[in-house]
Formats: C-alpha cells, structure tokens, sequence
C-alpha cells in the first residue's frame, strides 16, 4: 500500500523555505550552507528536498550557469493559513471554535493572552 503524498511541509521543506522567505531567493548552494549552520546537511539533500518544493508548488527555480536558484512562489502568510487550514480540518472538524478551547484547556495561556484575542475578536466585528 503506497502513502498518499502530502502538500503540507515537511520539516526539511520548512527549514528550506524558512531560508527563501528569509533571502528573497537562493541556490542549493546557499541553503545548504546555511541549514548548515545549525545542522549538518547534505548538497544533495537539499537539492532533493528543493525539486519537492518545486512539484508541491511552494517554490520556483531558475538557471544560472550550473545553479539553480529557488524563489518562493508563496508567502509565509499563505503557507501557515494552508498548515492552520489542514489542522483544523484534519484534528478539529474544520472548527475555529473547538480548537480554540482545546488550546485554552491544554495550554498555559495566561490572561493578558485571552483578553489581546477578544481585542483582535471585537475589531474584527466592526
């Protein structure tokens, strides 16, 4: 039995965009020089991991010479608002309402937190 591919990110494809959103656009080269700093990573890891992006539709390329450079082709914005939407449907029955007091129960969110959410509610009701 084959596993369904995902369009979510993966942790790897995260920290791959995370770099794009960061420097506009890079080559496989400087993604992995700088996923390198805080783990080792492999030219060819990433150079995998970039073509991914690329058929999931979270990035572009071009050619430079023998390079590829990778531009992102969504915002950090579109991507969490994607994830955020997947969550919801896949673990909260598509709502808002039921996550929402699954965070309040299982998480140490303080008052100041709550009251700055009804804020964001009540503006957005106008």
């Amino acid at each position: 039995m084959t596993r369904n591919k995902s369009n979510q990110l993966t942790d790897g494809e995260q920290s791959i965009m995370e770099v794009l959103w960061k420097n506009g656009e890079a080559s496989v080269r400087d993604i992995t020089d700088e996923l390198s700093k805080e783990k080792q990573t492999a030219y060819t890891t990433t150079q995998t991991l970039c073509k991914i992006l690329a058929e999931k539709g979270y990035a572009d390329f071009r050619k430079e010479g023998k390079a590829f450079i990778y531009i992102p082709k969504i915002t950090q914005k579109e991507a969490r608002q994607s994830a955020l939407t997947s969550m919801l449907n896949k673990f909260f029955g598509g709502s808002p309402k039921v996550l929402a007091q699954h965070l309040m129960q299982e998480t140490d969110i303080d008052l100041d937190d709550l009251e700055a959410l009804q804020r964001k509610v009540d503006q957005s009701k106008d």
